[in-house]
């Protein structure tokens, strides 16, 4: 398996204010566009295509009824 390591190039330091005043802005924001920006900033950590986005092994989980 491979493994993923974040681009921390990407990114850069801030002080607690500066990071606070961008919950504000994020918080106007609906929850869909919020999801959007989320996809993406995953898409530059593990450096994958946003049109080819890696699958889910669903070889890993079972669904069962309760019943």
């Amino acid at each position: 398996m491979k493994t993923f390591r974040m681009d921390r190039t990407a990114f850069k330091a801030q002080t607690a204010v500066e990071a606070a005043n961008h919950a504000q802005y994020y918080i106007k924001l609906s929850w869909q566009q919020r999801l959007q920006i989320a996809f993406y900033l995953n898409s530059i950590a593990f450096n994958f295509s946003l049109d080819n986005p890696p699958r889910m092994d669903k070889t890993k989980f079972k669904a069962t009824s309760r019943t």
